[in-house]
């Protein structure tokens, strides 16, 4: 079992996970519509994911014998001034997730829920990457700001990444 203040911070992850793939939809279309498609295509795979963190969670809750209750997701923002602007906006909601995630491993501490508080460990983890992931793309962007042959250039790498479900699917 799991308690009732665990499970509602869960229910509330749950939601900010799907909210975070919706968000990463939303900068994909924003790229496609400037013709960055290597940008949109990276934004695409950070929406997968993100529905798969939300997925892990979701199972995580059923399996310890709470109920997942889903929430309203947001219209995530969909005009963005620049690609910069958008990367930035990746940086800060990454760091938002991660305040998040600390405040559900700090809950799961007080009440001395180690099986959480274990299960988390791999967001915790996974916060590290992706605040890491949205920062270098924030610095390699600045890298080639203004030069149209750098940002193909970015645009050609990042059209690169591939899915890749993760290793610890935690269902």
């Amino acid at each position: 079992m799991i308690s009732d203040k665990l499970q509602e911070k869960l229910n509330e992850q749950v939601q900010k996970e799907f909210f975070s793939a919706y968000l990463y939809l939303s900068i994909e279309a924003y790229f496609a519509s400037v013709n960055l498609n290597g940008f949109a295509n990276w934004f695409h795979v950070q929406a997968q994911e993100e529905r798969d963190h939300a997925m892990m969670i979701f199972n995580y809750i059923n399996r310890v014998g709470g109920r997942v209750i889903l929430r309203q997701i947001d219209a995530p923002r969909t005009d963005f001034k620049s690609v910069e602007e958008a990367l930035k906006l990746t940086l800060e909601h990454e760091q938002f997730v991660t305040k998040s995630i600390y405040s559900i491993v700090d809950v799961a501490l007080e009440e001395r829920d180690h099986k959480t508080n274990s299960f988390l460990q791999w967001f915790v983890n996974e916060q590290v990457e992706e605040e890491g992931n949205a920062d270098n793309n924030i610095k390699r962007y600045e890298l080639v700001k203004g030069d149209g042959r750098g940002i193909l250039m970015l645009d050609a790498e990042l059209a690169q990444r591939v899915y890749a479900p993760p290793a610890l699917t935690q269902a």
